[in-house]
């Protein structure tokens, strides 16, 4: 059952950033104007009589079924990914002598949704707050991870001496952080809406430096669209976001390649490689893609989904690696 259980949690939490990126990049992400309902209901107002009682309710915040319905039923699929965290959780206890992993990382990932939740409600009543937003992203990718490696200890083949070298474990190791980090630069260029403040490739306006504000671009607690003085945020601070985001990405596209290149030589690690080599060439190009033909939405939401494959495909490497230990 636990197996079963990580297995399943894992392909839903995948589908629930999907999902997430989607009411995203949708601009969705305020379809409903409260939570865990929506103005007021678990569904979305349809009779004239409840309607009416929205409008009531909410005022500034007219009904527009497409998008409500796009973030009640993310809400919908992210509360059935927490029960079943929650199940998970209990049959982890129940069979922690035949599991394996600690019953201790299925209870810590009851806390990180629960946290996941809050995020939820505070993008809404702060109104889609980068920081916030940026936040649910990162903690939706952590749950991602924790779940497939939860699963693949279970599902998985493990290879813990394809890799004798110490040195070698800590190669894959990192790809971990260069991949985190560079998710966490593309969730602050979308949640910033900066992902067209540059619409040329490789430069930018027509040049490798262009005019940045670095100062306001990562300041943490600002509002949507405003500096640290709350004045609307210039072309310079989204510029500085893009730039820096590219950098990023040519920071991981070079690592992860040298990573993939140096395991396809072990044979017990090619297959992972070669799906990581695969993953990583059609990210960067779904990355030119939505800057050269304007972000269209379904390759917006392609470039969230290819993250998060290959953060998945990272953490099998990841734990591929990792021995075994009662």
């Amino acid at each position: 059952m636990f197996k079963k259980l990580a297995f399943i949690a894992a392909i839903l939490t995948l589908c629930v950033v999907v999902l997430g990126a989607y009411v995203r990049l949708s601009d969705a992400g305020l379809g409903c104007p409260d939570w865990p309902g929506c103005y007021g209901t678990l569904t979305v107002p349809q009779s004239n009589e409840a309607l009416e009682h929205a409008h009531a309710a909410y005022p500034e915040s007219p009904v527009e079924h497409a998008k409500a319905w796009k973030e009640m039923v993310h809400r919908y699929v992210a509360g059935i990914l927490g029960i079943l965290v929650f199940a998970l959780f209990i049959q982890a206890w129940r069979e922690r002598k035949n599991i394996k992993v600690s019953p201790w990382l299925p209870t810590a990932l009851v806390g990180i949704v629960g946290f996941q939740a809050m995020l939820g409600m505070w993008t809404v009543t702060m109104l889609l707050k980068p920081a916030i937003v940026t936040m649910h992203l990162m903690g939706g990718m952590t749950t991602l991870a924790i779940l497939t490696w939860i699963a693949h200890r279970h599902w998985g083949v493990l290879a813990a001496n394809a890799l004798k070298n110490s040195g070698a474990k800590l190669f894959v190791r990192f790809a971990m952080v260069i991949l985190f980090v560079q998710i966490f630069l593309g969730g602050w260029t979308s949640t910033n809406y900066a992902a067209l403040a540059c619409t040329d490739f490789p430069t930018c306006h027509g040049a490798w430096m262009p005019e940045m504000d670095f100062a306001n671009a990562f300041h943490w607690f600002r509002e949507l669209g405003e500096n640290k003085e709350g004045n609307p945020l210039g072309l310079p601070a989204y510029v500085a976001i893009q730039w820096i985001h590219r950098i990023g990405a040519l920071i991981t596209f070079l690592y992860l390649g040298s990573l993939g290149i140096y395991l396809m030589k072990r044979p017990q690690l090619r297959k992972l490689a070669s799906i990581m080599l695969i993953l990583l060439l059609v990210q960067i190009g779904l990355g030119i893609a939505n800057l050269l033909l304007y972000l269209p939405t379904v390759l917006a939401v392609a470039h969230n989904m290819g993250a998060a494959l290959l953060l998945m495909t990272v953490v099998m490497l990841n734990s591929k690696i990792t021995a075994f230990r009662k």
